[in-house]
């Protein structure tokens, strides 16, 4: 680590501006400066080992190798496209069979949405090196637990494959495109609740469970794909915006057996969600996370896999929202871990097999932001937290009773871990705003290095002409007194006695964070290149946004752009004061949630702020999804003003400064219709702006030269209206 940290000096110190070569846009969005890392690090269950992905340009192959973890030596190459006939279009990703003598491979993997796609799969066998093609085009496969049968999705059914048989049963017959799915969510649920797979297999293996979603009253909205066609197609799916009818929800046990399914009577729930659904470590029971539409209201339910029979074991009620998570862990006796918001900051607790309260585990004004896992032989929970500042991450250890908790990382910065099976060992992945990502093995019991694994110091050297800026990071305080996390990046040939442009940067959404202290990501390089061109770059982290307790995140409840916005400008007239500022050049970006805000600080800021750039922006949270808008502000039925005192379309008459709106006519998930409602309320409005429209590209508007030519028309706005 010391050379690290003498190439990072070096780095920033030892050139003179004069040797300074100019950042390109073409070299950020090519992958010019993309960091090295461990591609699908994988630690094995029955093993000391883990396994990651490689891939060698030269012969255009790849390898899933296995490595030890007390050695870091590579144990065995387990799998070579080279050698291995099938796999012409690469291995995607992979699963290990639970004796982890198999593996799954998904190749031709085809997206459908953010998170869910098809792929081809194949089987192969690391003994005998025998390959087969199991399945064309399917969603989600998965062993069951002893290893025998492999449940899969395709065209909105559920089917069981027999390994050894190679028969395959169909579960459901229901399916329907726009109408039923079985055992895979539904578009909103994938984006807001953040999973697809919705099956699960019991312990035993005898069991099945799954979610069938009903969303055939569900809106539909459609959109025009163009391609280079005469006439373009139309993409239609089910969409629940805000106040609409969402998709009913119910769930099944499937008796492997008796291939039979049983629905199951949660309760008397109306207009709900099954957020989670996952079996205990009692193979007859099942459990399930049932919220209401407020989302403000969490029960955890217990299912007798043979009756039935449904009890709530837990219930847990905020204010504002409860925040769903993958944290619940089952210990041996069935007790579980939680994890909660209900003291005002995110912690660990743990409850007896009842649903009873024993202890919370963890205590203090920071919030826990990972959890690890369980060592049952020590008793020992593994997390990662913000104790040391909410811009920082740290991987700590502490024993279930809350006692004799440990820091486990080293460095300064941000840190995450990879646990062994044994936890005896974890691949501690660090980074910092100096530092990019560096891979070591530590040891688990204090935490110190045993080995280094991997570093990007050829990406420091490749820096080194470069001669950028440090981001340095502050705390910026509000004339109202609200104190924000911030970071600034000025040129590195910063006169302190001239007055500078400032261009913002920001998200906002709830629970986000952009102000922390890790390694830069391709925003982060475009920043520095302007900075070259002699722009300041500042983001602001306000209230509403994360990992600064309950209370800070949650004051946005109902109100989404009332407190952020005014955060935003109080930051921009704070910023503005600066002696080296000139507050006549104030100019603010955001893509998302973002582009919602910089859209309404040029309006509702228009004193203060001279441009702004809105990319793919929510204009009206009317025509968002119903779970991510109604958990922040209920429906639009209940809360009209929530929706209408902050949708830029209704201010569209304060528009001063220089403005330009950039949408993608495919984002299934912030609808093109935002921008084109609000386009038409500028023209109304008579009012002169710039707009960039990118055919057939989604939310992220990406692919081939897109990204390049998007980020060039946003810095010629910049350097021409800033």
């Amino acid at each position: 680590m010391k050379l690290i940290k003498l190439i990072v000096l070096f780095v920033f110190t030892s050139f003179s501006v004069v040797s300074q070569q100019k950042m390109t846009i073409e070299e950020i969005y090519t992958g010019t400066f993309r960091a090295k890392a461990m591609d699908e690090l994988q630690a094995l269950k029955n093993s000391n080992q883990y396994t990651v992905l490689n891939s060698d340009r030269a012969t255009k192959s790849q390898q899933i190798n296995l490595f030890d973890y007390t050695t870091l030596n590579k144990v065995a190459t387990l799998i070579d496209t080279k050698t291995t006939t099938g796999l012409d279009n690469g291995i995607d990703s992979y699963s290990f069979s639970p004796n982890e003598k198999q593996i799954l491979i998904a190749s031709s993997s085809n997206q459908i949405y953010r998170h869910s796609f098809t792929a081809d799969y194949y089987l192969y066998n690391i003994a005998t090196k025998e390959i087969t093609k199991l399945f064309d085009q399917v969603q989600e496969p998965t062993f069951s637990p002893d290893g025998s049968k492999i449940a899969f999705a395709k065209e909105n059914n559920l089917y069981i494959y027999d390994i050894n048989s190679k028969k395959t049963t169909q579960v459901t017959t229901d399916g329907k495109k726009n109408a039923i799915i079985n055992g895979i969510t539904d578009w909103v649920y994938e984006e807001e609740f953040a999973f697809v797979r919705a099956f699960d297999w019991s312990a035993d293996s005898k069991k099945l469970a799954y979610i069938r979603f009903d969303e055939s009253q569900v809106p539909e909205f459609s959109m025009n794909i163009y391609h280079k066609d005469l006439y373009p197609s139309v993409e239609t799916f089910k969409y629940p915006k805000a106040g609409e009818k969402n998709a009913v929800v119910s769930l099944f046990i499937y008796d492997v057996a008796a291939t039979a399914s049983k629905a199951i009577n949660l309760g008397n729930y109306s207009d709900f969600y099954i957020a989670r659904m996952k079996w205990t470590n009692d193979a007859n029971v099942l459990s399930a996370q049932v919220l209401n539409r407020h989302q403000d209201n969490l029960d955890l339910i217990f299912i007798d896999g043979t009756s039935g029979v449904a009890k709530v074991v837990m219930n847990e009620k905020d204010a504002a929202y409860v925040d769903i998570t993958d944290n619940l862990t089952f210990l041996k006796d069935n007790s579980f871990i939680w994890t909660s918001e209900k003291d005002g900051f995110n912690h660990i607790y743990l409850f007896d097999k009842n649903g009873k309260l024993k202890n919370q585990i963890t205590k203090g004004n920071w919030e826990v932001t990972s959890y690890y896992g369980f060592d049952e032989k020590n008793k020992t929970i593994y997390y990662q937290s913000t104790e040391n500042g909410s811009t920082y991450r740290d991987v700590y250890k502490i024993n279930l009773d809350g006692k004799n908790k440990t820091k486990l990382s080293q460095q300064s910065g941000t840190n995450s871990a990879t646990f062994s099976p044994n936890y005896d060992y974890f691949i501690n992945t660090f980074s910092s705003a100096t530092v990019p990502p560096t891979y070591t093995l530590n040891n688990a019991k204090d935490g110190k290095q045993v080995q280094a694994i991997l570093d990007n110091t050829t990406l420091l050297e490749k820096l080194e002409k470069y001669n950028l800026p440090t981001k340095e990071f502050f705390e910026l305080t509000t004339e109202k007194g609200n104190k924000l996390n911030a970071w600034i990046i000025k040129p590195k040939d910063f006169d302190a006695t001239k007055k500078h442009p400032i261009f913002m940067y920001q998200y906002s959404g709830p629970g986000s964070q952009q102000v922390a202290n890790d390694w830069l990501d391709t925003n982060d390089y475009w920043f520095m290149m302007l900075s070259q061109q002699g722009y300041i770059t500042v983001c602001v982290d306000g209230r509403g946004t994360g990992f600064k307790g309950a209370a800070f995140k949650k004051i946005t409840q109902k109100e989404l752009g009332k407190y952020e916005l005014e955060d935003q400008i109080d930051a921009a007239k704070a910023i503005g004061n600066y002696s080296y500022v000139d507050k006549t050049r104030i100019g603010i970006f955001g893509w998302s949630f973002g582009g919602f805000m910089a859209s309404n600080c040029i309006l509702k800021g228009a004193d203060v702020f001279k441009m702004a750039i809105a990319v793919a922006p929510v204009t009206n949270w009317r025509f968002y999804d119903s779970i991510y808008t109604e958990r922040y502000m209920q429906t639009p039925q209940e809360n009209a003003s929530g929706y209408d005192t902050n949708s830029p379309i209704n201010f569209a008459d304060k528009l001063k400064g220089n403005f330009l709106l950039i949408h993608g006519t495919a984002d299934d998930n912030v609808h093109f219709q935002n921008s084109m409602q609000f386009i038409e309320a500028l023209v109304q409005a008579n009012k002169q702006f710039d707009w960039a429209v990118y055919p057939d590209k989604n939310h992220g508007i990406y692919g081939g030269k897109t990204r390049i030519q998007l980020f060039n028309k946003m810095t010629d706005f910049i350097k021409e209206k800033l």
